[in-house]
């Protein structure tokens, strides 16, 4: 699945909120070892390095186009491209933060306690994962993908994410303190059929990598069509989406 940095731009105030408010929930910590995993066009990449300058701060994505994005718009960084699933950190790192990434993964009770791993004493693992699936958007999306007209053509949205306590219990044998938090965003959308473009960005990308390019159009005219009647537009012309995410900051166990 390639990424479009242009699309997924489109809204990029509205993505990175809830990165900037994971950050400013990180303890104080002496960070010389960060990574942003799935660090995109780098913009919350930027962010930390500003909060710790002295840090070593390293983006990691699987997109080569987002990362090219990324190198252009950022000076001081550095970026590499890695699959998350794989990646393991050169040293022992101070801070491992990820901002709307690794609900695209599968087996979260083992990622996580591999990435905590990755953490010298003390460090911290700082998420925020995308947990919306229940919302008209993603069901929509998972009840045309089922249809018969698509149901062989489609790779079926999957959703790895877990309640929160299932994390708490994952990360307490490895951490000496976990706080975990949803937090429900009330988007204000404008333009022609803003939840559209909103899922063009995210979970409508792998959906699309299975159609040929004759069928997307009449693939999205069907979901636009449904996301018209579950997200009305208001009178001022604005289309409101509420939008639920998890988060999770734990510093690992030791001094």
């Amino acid at each position: 699945m390639e990424w479009d940095p242009v699309q997924y731009a489109a809204f990029a105030d509205e993505r990175a909120r809830p990165g900037r408010d994971l950050i400013a929930r990180i303890p104080p910590i002496r960070a010389g070892r960060i990574y942003d995993l799935g660090c995109g066009r780098g913009d919350l990449a930027a962010t930390l390095a500003a909060r710790w300058p002295d840090a070593d701060v390293t983006g990691i994505d699987n997109s080569a186009a987002m990362l090219a994005d990324a190198r252009d718009r950022f000076d001081g960084l550095t970026w590499v491209e890695a699959d998350v699933r794989t990646w393991s950190a050169e040293a022992p790192a101070d801070l491992i933060y990820s901002n709307a990434c690794l609900h695209w993964l599968p087996d979260h009770a083992g990622l996580f306690r591999r990435l905590m791993d990755q953490l010298a004493p003390g460090g911290v693992l700082a998420v925020q994962m995308p947990r919306n699936f229940a919302e008209p958007s993603h069901a929509l999306l998972r009840a045309l993908s089922g249809a018969a007209r698509w149901r062989d053509r489609v790779t079926m949205l999957q959703d790895p994410v877990a309640p929160g306590p299932e994390y708490w219990r994952w990360l307490r044998p490895q951490a000496r303190q976990i706080d975990i938090w949803e937090t429900q965003y009330l988007h204000v959308l404008s333009g022609e059929d803003p939840v559209l473009n909103w899922v063009r960005g995210s979970a409508l990308r792998p959906v699309l990598d299975t159609l040929t390019p004759a069928e997307v159009p009449e693939f999205e005219a069907d979901y636009a069509e449904a996301l018209r009647s579950a997200y009305p537009a208001e009178q001022s012309g604005q289309t409101l989406m509420p939008f639920r995410r998890l988060f999770i900051v734990a510093v690992k166990d030791g001094s």
